[in-house]
């Protein structure tokens, strides 16, 4: 699978669409909601959230759509992130799915980002923080980009960063892609500028500092496919401390 693949579900042979997979990932959180409320604090009371950063070219998209499929999760793609940020009814539904003790305790996390570490007040920031804060505490989803981690911080959900070297990125663009060496340089080289300038003007942070993830993985040797079991552990690991340290989360 490639990563343009990624844009897209296959299921069945049929092809899931972008609005087909946020209809669907809503019906989930909303048939959540109606159950017993104690049942819900108690699925919920560490947000189930990964988060997936990458560079270019490392194989962190693959891994993430495998991930979820592990976790029985739902995998969230930038271009589905962005999605729900520009629907005014996307934004409301999400919202509204959740119980209203945790729209007021979203709605402060949201003013404290704004008037705190983020340094970009645009409406489309306001937007993704509350989809990116409201997803993590309906939960049962890995979010791929977009800066989802240095939103929720380290005691929200679970996050990754994919690195490789450059000449491996190049390698595996080249053959997934099966774009030309010249073409896999250039979307490189372009995406890591984009992505480094993107994270700098919305938190002022730097997407490359180990201590804003929980783990950071050079695929350059390793095995997608054989990396996913520890990862889980790892996932499982932290919820459960967080669980202890957030009882009443």
């Amino acid at each position: 699978m490639d990563h343009t693949t990624l844009y897209f579900l296959q299921e069945g042979g049929i092809v899931t669409s972008i609005e087909t997979i946020i209809e669907r990932q809503f019906l989930r959180w909303e048939q959540q909601q109606k159950q017993p409320a104690e049942k819900v604090k108690k699925q919920h009371a560490v947000p189930r959230i990964v988060t997936v950063s990458r560079q270019a070219g490392s194989r962190g998209s693959y891994f993430a759509f495998r991930l979820a499929e592990q976790l029985g999760y739902q995998w969230i793609h930038r271009e589905i992130i962005d999605a729900i940020c520009h629907s005014s009814g996307y934004r409301k539904r999400i919202i509204e799915s959740l119980d209203e003790r945790y729209r007021s305790h979203i709605e402060m996390v949201v003013d404290s980002l704004l008037t705190g570490q983020a340094v970009d007040h645009s409406d489309y920031y306001r937007h993704l923080c509350y989809v990116v804060l409201s997803m993590s505490q309906l939960g049962g989803v890995v979010l791929v980009g977009r800066g989802g981690g240095f939103i929720l911080g380290p005691k929200r959900g679970f996050h990754i960063r994919f690195v490789c070297p450059k000449e491996k990125r190049i390698e595996n663009l080249v053959k997934y892609k099966q774009v030309s060496r010249d073409d896999a340089v250039a979307e490189i080289e372009h995406s890591d500028a984009h992505r480094r300038e993107y994270i700098h003007k919305l938190f002022n942070a730097d997407i490359d500092d180990p201590l804003q993830y929980d783990l950071v993985i050079n695929s350059a040797y390793l095995d997608v496919e054989e990396l996913l079991a520890g990862v889980v552990r790892a996932i499982s690991s932290k919820m459960e401390k967080l669980k202890r340290l957030l009882s009443d989360y």
